[in-house]
Parts: structure tokens; sequence; C-alpha cells
């Protein structure tokens, strides 16, 4: 019993030491927590002769209050932060009809009111800090923004409407306010302050904006602010930074563009083109902060961020490109620019992200996946012509799926089936006419090469059907669907073939009589084809005891017999309309013996069933 005793105070002081700890790192002032000692405890006796030891105060710090409070109600939100904002902007607005007030009357020259309104800025700025220190960090940041903005006002007016000081210096003291932004949120652990600096920071060209072209300076100096966006969030958990720096630089990036941009300054523009998108596209897997388990767990901000930020940049970077290309002598490069993002996006699933998040991997390799996919698929119209789309797409569809099958991966079997989706309505709505030659015509071939692709994906997808059956997507669905449409596409290109045929039979300018004629042949062809092809999918069917190639082949004849009773009666001649009812009655008894003879004890697995 002396032993347990000892074991329990030791953990008593233990667990007292890591409370006085917790509440030094929360900056909570405590009363003084000191180890109780604990009684000598004879052999035998009672737990309760041992002295306690003192309860150490768990009084939450101030901050940690304002914190809650902030993320409390309705109300609470309202009162405290949108109130709060909109005090800012009116405070700002007053500030600067003050000013004009003063000029208008004359009451201090422009010395004085640049002098007045930086003393006014730094003070804010100052001030505020005695509200964080007494625990009430939202007030004092809102103080350092409206100081921020009397700094910037305050240099924009002593530029621009008073000349006092060049543009340079102007800059630069916008410059330093931005960075002093910076430092102070990167040492107080502030978002909002962060917040402030970029918009400061990409405010700056524009209050400072001349008309003039500087290119360089311009993009230079967004693109050290972003590198210094792209520390902060690698730093610290502030993912909404990023992409306020995205939506800064694509606005002064195509403000610049629209205004200034003219072919001379491709190589330059090209240039910084390339060093925003590769930064943003580089920038997710830095970011820190995201320890959900999963994508659909984390937060709705660090959503945004991994998904809408890489589609945003790649689709935005590309389309630049695809602009800066378009013109005599580069459009050959459009199409390589699609590869080119492709292979990109290819490389980046290589690149490591931060190890400290398990969901982020995951959601930026399937995205960034997705993309080179896509910009694959977008390189093949842009480069080839006509039917080889068609063959583009479908071949991409294929080798997707035995990537999919081969690497286990949902996302490339979803993308797969788009590929080959595209190449069939490529096929079936795009595809060229035939030629006066029949069968051996480039629309038969592409024809052809679509049977096979739909053939190929059938047999990839029935190899990996005993692998996983309870997926979204499953493999046993894939295959029946490309067994139907690979049918489906053997009878529209036959059908095709037999239009070509006698629509080319018919002889120019010899009237309606033998267009019909040749009409009727056509059709009692139709006939004949639709029941041949139903007939070889259920000799199959039978042959492969197969019953989903048998329904595929009774709905073909039911098609044909519905063809004979409605079509052929009203537009055979009276031979042909015999033959068609002969042939499909021939083959109706044909399939009722097969039936009746039952040689694939159909009925006894019925009885069986029952």
């Amino acid at each position: 019993m002396a032993d347990e005793l000892e074991a329990l105070s030791r953990q008593v002081q233990e667990l007292t030491a890591r409370v006085w700890r917790l509440e030094q790192v929360v900056g909570q002032q405590t009363a003084e927590v000191k180890p109780a000692p604990v009684a000598e405890v004879q052999a035998g006796a009672l737990p309760e002769q041992t002295e306690t030891v003192s309860e150490p105060s768990f009084a939450v710090a101030e901050p940690v209050r304002n914190a809650r409070l902030m993320d409390g109600s309705l109300e609470s939100r309202i009162g405290s932060q949108w109130f709060n904002r909109i005090g800012i902007l009116a405070v700002l607005i007053g500030m600067a009809w003050f000013l004009k007030f003063a000029i208008d009357n004359h009451w201090i020259g422009p010395l004085g009111r640049i002098l007045i309104g930086l003393i006014a800025g730094v003070g804010a700025i100052v001030w505020s800090e005695r509200f964080r220190s007494k625990g009430y960090p939202a007030f004092s940041y809102s103080l350092k923004a409206i100081g921020s903005g009397i700094l910037y006002l305050d240099l924009w007016a002593a530029y621009e409407l008073y000349h006092l000081i060049s543009s340079g210096v102007a800059f630069a003291g916008m410059v330093l306010v931005t960075a002093w932004n910076g430092f102070m949120c990167w040492v107080q652990g502030a978002e909002l302050l962060a917040l402030y600096a970029i918009v400061g920071g990409f405010g700056t060209p524009l209050l400072l904006s001349t008309g003039e072209n500087h290119e360089m300076v311009l993009f230079s100096y967004l693109l050290l602010l972003d590198i210094a966006v792209l520390v902060l969030v690698a730093l610290r958990p502030w993912s909404r930074l990023l992409l306020g720096a995205f939506v800064g630089t694509v606005f002064c990036f195509v403000a610049w563009s629209v205004r200034f941009y003219s072919d001379s300054q491709f190589a330059i523009t090209a240039f910084f083109t390339a060093a925003f998108f590769l930064l943003f596209a580089v920038a997710p897997k830095l970011l820190r902060g995201m320890q959900a388990t999963n994508a659909t767990h984390l937060s709705t901000r660090d959503n945004i961020v991994l998904v809408l930020l890489p589609l945003a940049n790649a689709a935005l970077g590309f389309l630049e490109f695809y602009l800066l290309l378009d013109v005599a002598g580069r459009r050959w490069a459009q199409p390589w620019t699609a590869v080119f993002f492709a292979a990109f996006y290819l490389l980046l699933l290589k690149l490591p992200a931060r190890t400290e998040a398990t969901a982020k991997p995951v959601v930026l390799s399937s995205l960034h996946l997705a993309i080179a996919v896509i910009f694959l698929t977008i390189a093949i119209p842009m480069e080839a012509h006509g039917r080889w789309i068609t063959i583009g797409w479908l071949g991409e569809g294929v080798v997707l799926l035995w990537l999919s099958r081969r690497l286990g991966l949902l996302l490339l079997r979803v993308l797969s089936l788009g590929a080959l989706a595209l190449g069939l309505c490529s096929l079936i709505g795009l595809n060229t006419s035939a030629s006066t030659t029949v069968i051996f015509n480039a629309r038969f071939a592409t024809y052809l090469v679509g049977i096979a692709a739909f053939a190929f994906s059938a047999w990839i997808a029935a190899k990996a059907v005993p692998e996983k059956q309870a997926e979204s997507v499953p493999w046993s669905g894939i295959a029946a669907g490309a067994v139907i449409v690979m049918n489906v596409l053997i009878m529209i290109a036959v059908c095709l073939e037999i239009h070509s045929y006698w629509w080319n039979q018919v002889p120019g300018g010899q009237g309606w009589r033998d267009f019909h004629q040749h009409g009727m042949y056509a059709q009692f062809t139709y006939s004949a084809w639709t029941m041949l092809f139903g007939a070889v999918l259920l000799a199959s069917g039978f042959w492969r005891k197969s019953a989903f190639l048998r329904w595929q082949a009774l709905a073909l004849i039911a098609g044909s017999i519905g063809k004979v009773f409605l079509v052929d009666t009203s537009q055979l001649s009276q031979g042909y309309r015999i033959l068609s009812f002969l042939g499909l009655g021939a083959l109706l008894l044909a399939v009722s013996f097969a039936y009746q003879r039952d040689w694939l004890n159909l009925r006894r697995h019925g009885e069986a069933k029952e």
C-alpha cells in the first residue's frame, strides 16, 4: 500500500507541474501552485490520511475569452466583427473628408497636412498595442488597419496631390508600411493583420499608378510580394492569404495586359506569366494546418484553397500562354503548350507535400492528375483534325482505363470514361462522310477503331472484375457498357455503309422513281442485316452461355420485328416484302426451337429458383 501511495503522490506532483506549465504558455497569471507534500503514510494507513494538494486555478485567459466571444452567436459576430470592419471603413472615410475639409478651408498647409497624417497613422498603430496587451486583439488589429490606411492615404496625397515627394519615395514608404504589417502579423500570430498587409501591398501599385508602362518594376514587385506571402503560408496555417495573393496578382496582371501589352513585350510577359504560374502551382503543397484525416473534414477555406486555387491557376495560366501565342508564327506552339502543362502536372505528382497533413496529398494528387488528363484531352483537338480527334480521344480513354486497372485509381477510371465518351460522341456526331468506295473508306475505318477501342475496354474491365466489386464505378458495369456500345457501333457502321452503297447507285438526274426504288433496296438490306446480326449475337450467347449477349440479341430481333411490320409492309415491293417476312419468320422459328430444346437448361434453372 505504501508503494501505491508513493506512486500516486508522484503522479499528483507531475500533473500539478504540467498544469502550471500550460498556464505559463497561454500567458495566464495564476496563483502559485506548489506541490503539496504527501504525509508519510504508515503501512496499512488509509489514503484519506494524506494531505490534499491545493487545487490549481484554471481561469481562462482574457484573449481566449475574446476569441470564444467572436466565434459565438450571430449577435456576437455582428457586434464584434462586422461592426468593427464597418467602423474601420467609416473612420477612413471620415479622415479623408476631414482632410478635404481642412484643405478647402486652408486651415493648414500641404506639409502640415502630410505631417499630421503621418503622426495620426503612427499614433494609431502605437496606441493599438495598448489594447492588445489588455486582451482585446481584434480591436487592436482594427486600430492597426486604420493607422496603416491613414499612412497609405498620406503617402499617396504627398505624391499625387501636393507633389512633395517622388513616386519612388512614396513607393518605398508604402512598401515599408506593408513590410511592417507583415512583420507584426508574424510576431503576433495574427492572420487578420496579414490580410491587411496583402490589401495594402496590392493596393500600392494602384495608388501610385502614373498611367505609364513599367512592366518590369510592377511584375517584379508583385513577384516579391507573392513570395513573401508564400513564406507566410508555409510557416503559418493561413491558407486564405494565398487565395488573396492570387486574386490580387490576377487583377493587377489583367489590368496591365488590357492597357499596355504589345507583341514586343512577349518575352518579358511570358517569363513573368511562367513565374506566377509556377509559384501558385507549388504553393498548395506547402500549406500548413490541414490535419484532417480526409478531405470531407477539411475546413471550408482549406477546401477552397486545395480545389479552387489549382484549378483557377491552371486555367488562367494556360489561357494567358494561349493568348500570348495566338499570333502568326507562334500558333504552332499552342497545342504543345497544353502538352507541356499536362507533363508539368504529372511531374508535380512526384513533388512531396508537407508530411504533417494527411488529407492534403490525396486531394492535390487527385486534382493534379485530373488537370493533366484534361490538358492532354484539350491538346488532341488543338493539334489533330477530323477523324484523328476521334481516334486520339478513344486511344486516350483506353490507355487511361488500362492504367486505372494497373494502378487501382478510381479517378483514372472516371477520367477514362470521360475520354471514351468524348470519342464516342465525336465518332457518331462529327465523323467525316464516306467516299464513293464502300467499306474501304475513312469513315468505316474510324468506326473500326471505335469498335476495337470499346472491345479492348471491355476486355480490360472484364479482367479486373474479380478484384473489387463494391465500388462507385464497378468494373462489371464498365465491361457491360463497353460491350453494348461495341455492338451498337457495329450496327451503325454497317448501316451507314448500306446507305452509302445504295445512295451511290442512284443515277444523277434520273428522277424520284429511281431514288425511291434504291431506297426500297436499302430498307430491305437494313432488315436483312439486322436479322443476321441478331442471329449472330444469339448464337454467340448460346456458345458462350452468356445471358447478357442473348438479351442483346433478343432486343435486336424485337427491333427487326417492329421494322418488318411497321416499315417494310409499306415501303417494300411485293417480292421484297415476301422475302422480308419469310426471313423474319425463319429466324423467329429457329430462335423458338433453340429455346424449346433448352440447350442451356434454362427451364431447370428456373424451376430450381422457384
